[in-house]
């Protein structure tokens, strides 16, 4: 049996210990309630772990494990004892950061204390380092300690080789925030898209970080460029996804600009937009609009010069 496969299976014989782990209170746009932690293999080497808040992805080699986000903070104990399991203590020696949101940054403090390494985009790190006021939850976020901090940023891309895995990333613009980014796990054909992928619920589109809805629906443009019809697609929260899957995502995003941007021009409201129904025909697979339609419309006028081809 390989050292893969064995850490694998002991990750899965470990799920049921963490059947008592204390239950992740959902943020405002959690998608669905929280459950115990649940351990999905994607391959040999890679596992996804839910219901630690934001999905996270392991992969695991001699060197060590690495993390694509890290959950809550309040389950990181959990985590870590699945990642640790029967197979004997593997360190964690590299995290990425998909973008600043608490579900998927709060283990960032104690990995970052026990010597891995947090690789996110720069404007992730300055999300972490500031307070920030997100008005449309009503609730402000306060800085993060320098240790939950990035230890390396990037702006544009890059790629590392992690055991036989070549993981390529990349930055995914002003999407779900200013800040997404995508880890491709090439050898495997597994993409980590954290938030911009959406299941089940419309996508959150958080403004007060510079995210908007032009941004989401370029963002799924690339992830679809970089995805084959065989490609796993793992969202921020949810199952794991097919390019159809985000595709259709893509299709109701890229007609959603155009369509809230026409009813902006009219002089619509928010409000307005969804007493009209905007959204009435994608409604039966993406659920309730009106926190989607109003982040939209905030989007929408901090990006009007753009979209009036001014800038």
């Amino acid at each position: 049996m390989t050292d893969r496969r064995a850490f694998l299976e002991a990750l899965l014989g470990s799920a049921a210990g963490t059947a008592a782990a204390a239950v992740f209170a959902p943020r405002a746009w959690a998608r669905a309630p929280a459950a115990p932690l649940a351990i999905t293999p994607l391959s040999d080497s890679l596992t996804l772990i839910s219901g630690a808040g934001g999905n996270i992805v392991a992969l695991a080699t001699r060197e060590g494990v690495l993390l694509v986000d890290g959950g809550s903070a309040e389950h990181t104990a959990d985590v870590l004892r699945a990642l640790e399991s029967r197979a004997g203590h593997r360190p964690v020696v590299t995290l990425f950061n998909t973008h600043w949101h608490w579900d998927h940054t709060g283990s960032n403090e104690r990995l970052r204390k026990e010597g891995a390494r947090i690789i996110a985009h720069e404007n992730t790190r300055l999300w972490l380092g500031t307070d920030i006021d997100c008005e449309w939850e009503h609730r402000t976020y306060p800085r993060r300690p320098p240790q939950a901090a990035p230890t390396e940023t990037f702006y544009k891309s890059g790629a590392l080789r992690f055991g036989d895995e070549a993981i390529e990333y990349g930055y995914l613009g002003q999407a779900h925030t200013d800040g997404d980014i995508y880890v491709y796990f090439r050898t495997s054909n597994v993409l980590v898209a954290g938030d911009v992928v959406a299941v089940g619920s419309y996508p959150i589109l958080d403004y007060s970080t510079g995210g908007w809805i032009g941004g989401m629906a370029d963002a799924t443009q690339r992830l679809l460029e970089l995805c084959d019809d065989q490609t796993r697609i793992v969202p921020g929260t949810g199952p794991v996804q097919s390019k159809a899957d985000l595709a259709a995502e893509h299709e109701m995003l890229a007609s959603l600009r155009e369509d809230l941007w026409q009813l902006m021009r009219k002089g619509l409201g928010s409000e307005d937009m969804i007493a009209a129904g905007a959204t009435r025909r994608y409604d039966a697979r993406w659920g309730s609009p009106d926190l989607f339609i109003s982040n939209a419309y905030r989007g929408l006028y901090g990006h009007v010069r753009e979209l009036r081809g001014a800038v």
